[in-house]
């Protein structure tokens, strides 16, 4: 089987549902949007939102996104930074709980922690202080991080860290290895658009984007949005929503492969998931169509349950149906 990496930023999320918006609009935090804050800051939010009972579980796009792969049986390895605190060891214990290897590094600042802030229309706004996450430097990326494995996935978050993600990218790519990116925010394609699209034209094999990420990146709706990035890449795919998802390579035409009917109580981890299962089915020789339709039962089997991860026996049960769509 093909062996799959993560990159990305460790972050323990706190999944908190807030009873309307105001929470956001007095905190400037504009809903859907990922935004970094300050250590300070981050512990406002907790404090003034912990009589919600938040929920704790690991987070990180590219973690949820092996985290679903390693459900999945594929075999996968997490690289990432922690701080030496108990966020840091529930992240770690957490990795390892789920059959993934750890090569993490550690530091002395506390770790990654984000605020998900899910309002009743089950949209997730995350305010987020990467703490020990953004403390990774370049010197810690070595040809030997890549040794052994196939595909390199990475969240687009990384960009805030443009020195680090490009030796991955390089260092990766010089290893053989296929590159796989799931954009992030709108807000953050936005804020880092000429750096993104120099790293995916030079390096990138697949691209994951939701609509409004895919439309900062190109101005396009999404299935004009999934033919521009398709010029650069092998493989780019545009989700959108119920609706589903566009996928374009190379030398077919556009397809449009739908989603299935979930009740939604919270979109986190969703798009992290479809990249999972959308992984999981190329690398088992599934078409593009199939790849994505078993992202799209993850997701759909995700946004069912509160937080970026289901339950075993949904695994359980949606299993047979996976297998089925990888003939």
């Amino acid at each position: 089987m093909k062996k799959i990496i993560g990159l990305g930023n460790a972050i323990v999320d706190m999944m908190t549902k807030l009873p309307n918006e105001d929470f956001l609009n007095d905190n400037n935090l504009q809903k859907g949007g990922m935004f970094l804050v300050e250590e300070d800051a981050i512990n406002n939010v907790l404090e003034n939102t912990k009589d919600l009972s938040p929920i704790q579980t690991s987070g990180g796009s590219a973690a949820n996104t092996i985290h679903g792969l390693a459900k999945l049986g594929s075999p996968v390895a997490y690289i990432g930074k922690v701080g030496e605190d108990k966020v840091g060891q529930f992240f770690v214990e957490d990795l390892k709980k789920s059959g993934i290897e750890t090569k993490l590094f550690y530091s002395t600042t506390p770790s990654g922690l984000a605020a998900a802030l899910i309002t009743p229309d089950s949209e997730r706004t995350f305010a987020t202080f990467l703490g020990a996450a953004v403390e990774m430097t370049p010197d810690d990326i070595s040809e030997e991080l890549f040794e052994g494995y196939d595909i390199l996935h990475i969240e687009g978050y990384l960009v805030f860290n443009q020195a680090l993600i490009e030796k991955a990218l390089k260092t990766a790519k010089a290893k053989g290895l296929l590159i796989s990116i799931d954009m992030a925010s709108f807000n953050v394609v936005e804020a880092n658009l000429d750096f993104l699209k120099d790293m995916i034209a030079k390096y990138v094999d697949i691209v994951f984007a939701n609509e409004e990420e895919s439309k900062s990146f190109t101005g396009l709706e999404p299935k004009e949005a999934c033919e521009a990035i398709a010029k650069d890449v092998k493989i780019s795919v545009v989700k959108i929503g119920k609706e589903g998802a566009y996928i374009k390579d190379g030398s077919n035409d556009t397809i449009l492969a739908p989603a299935f009917k979930a009740n939604s109580i919270d979109t986190t981890g969703a798009g992290d998931s479809y990249a999972a299962g959308f992984l999981y089915g190329y690398t088992n020789g599934a078409s593009h169509y199939n790849s994505s339709r078993i992202g799209a039962l993850i997701a759909g089997k995700i946004i069912e349950n509160l937080g970026a991860k289901m339950p075993d026996n949904q695994w359980d049960e949606i299993m047979p149906q996976i297998k089925e769509m990888l003939n």
